[in-house]
């Protein structure tokens, strides 16, 4: 077994006769406040089968009957594993999806190594989380899991592969790959298709390119501010409290297993995408401010007292390193930190905005995505916004890398139909 810390799988895929948009469904944390998506995708599911009897959606999750939710998912499982999931590959699925834009997302599903991973803070492995992981969400994930037969993976990661070795290099080639799967995804997904990883030549290349990107060399030439530290060579980009729960669900386990049966428990390891972050069909867009019940006088003053407090260097105009743009009712303001205490501007800002709510407890804070809504909400109802500058690729790597991770809600990646659908399984636990 190679030391990468993303590996080649077993990868199970239903029959081919079952139809993707009946089988495909999208990540289980997306529309958690809207039951009619889920209403709507239990109708495109029909009678199955379908990934959506694998998962729990989390718009469920405080619903009654939970235990009996997921004993009807692992009796799924089972049965599928027997009946549906007839097809396997071994090795990678290089992955296109097509986004609304009309860009095509190119993948590599394979299986990341949770040796390689922790979510703990100040931890440097080779796999990080790029947000903080809030730990209360990771038990609920774990009941699905613990115990469960199979995985099927809405993790994203991110190489920083600015030469398009790793990913691209495979693309190349896809036309003398077997095509594994394609189709429209239910509920305005879009289209998917993905082909077959399992030529050695290419895997090798896969797994060197790999070894390149968390090289020693490679790291210290894009991180000099980080020049000695641990390699980064994957960052999550999307679903880091699924990967945190396999993370939390394998280290339970592996109390209860002798180090031989550890080195080889198939839970070690957990399905996922790679993509390059400096794909063009990649948006990272930032995520903005809003705080209500409040004044733009009141928060202006607060931030002029809490920057001279912690010699941030708040100045007007955006000719400094982390500017941002402060918005009332009636006007706004550019601003800039001279000397900020956080690699981002993002986490500068959330510095501030902790100190100014423990101050005023009668003001709350939102997040929210698009700059015309923040506006809107200033407008009418008297809120500030934050505006964020745009987050720039290298500022996701630059901040996991100085920072340990971004603050919470630093960024987004694309609209939620253009999250991870589940298409892929695989097993979790030994064959009996």
């Amino acid at each position: 077994m190679s030391d990468a810390c993303f590996l080649p799988a077993h990868i199970l895929l239903p029959d081919a006769a079952v139809p993707l948009e009946q089988w495909g469904c999208i990540a289980c944390d997306q529309f958690t406040s809207d039951r009619a998506y889920w209403e709507g995708a239990r109708k495109a599911a029909g009678e199955g089968p379908s990934a959506l009897e694998l998962i729990l959606p989390e718009v469920y999750l405080e619903d009654p009957g939970l235990e009996e939710r997921i004993g009807k998912i692992h009796t799924a499982m089972e049965q599928y594993a027997q009946s549906v999931l007839t097809r396997a590959v071994n090795g990678f699925i290089y992955v296109e999806r097509t986004e609304r834009s009309g860009r095509i997302r190119q993948g590599l599903v394979g299986m990341v190594d949770l040796e390689a991973y922790s979510y703990r803070r100040g931890a440097l492995p080779a796999v990080r989380p790029s947000e903080s992981t809030v730990e209360s969400r990771i038990p609920p994930r774990m009941a699905v899991r613990r115990g469960a037969l199979l995985e099927a993976p809405h993790v994203m990661m991110l190489a920083d592969d600015p030469d398009k070795t790793l990913i691209e290099s495979v693309a190349a080639c896809k036309d003398r790959l077997p095509l594994v799967y394609e189709g429209e995804l239910m509920m305005e997904g879009g289209h998917i298709a993905g082909w077959a990883v399992e030529d050695p030549a290419l895997i090798a290349g896969i797994d060197e390119a790999l070894r390149q990107l968390g090289s020693r060399e490679a790291f210290d030439r894009k991180y000099p501010a980080a020049k000695g530290t641990k390699p980064l060579t994957l960052a999550v980009g999307d679903g880091n409290h699924s990967l945190a729960t396999a993370k939390a669900c394998w280290e339970e386990l592996k109390r209860t297993l002798t180090p031989e049966q550890a080195a080889v428990h198939p839970a070690r390891y957990c399905l996922a995408e790679v993509c390059n972050v400096h794909s063009e069909a990649i948006e990272i867009e930032p995520i903005h401010r809003v705080l209500f019940n409040t004044s733009l006088e009141t928060v202006l003053l607060s931030l002029v007292r809490w920057s001279d407090e912690n010699l941030a260097g708040v100045c007007f105009g955006d000719a400094q390193e982390q500017h941002f743009t402060l918005v009332g009712a009636h006007s706004e303001s550019a601003l800039s930190f001279e000397s900020p205490t956080a690699p981002l501007t993002v986490g500068t800002i959330d510095e501030f905005l902790e100190e100014f709510l423990s101050q005023h407890p009668e003001a709350s804070v939102d997040y929210i995505h698009d700059e015309p809504a923040v506006r809107a909400f200033c407008r009418t109802k008297k809120a500030v916004g934050l505006l964020m500058p745009p987050f720039e690729k290298s500022d996701l790597f630059k901040g996991v890398v100085l920072g340990g991770v971004l603050p919470r809600k630093t960024f987004s990646m694309g609209h939620a139909e253009e999250k991870r659908y589940y298409i892929e399984c695989r097993r979790i636990r030994p064959e009996d």
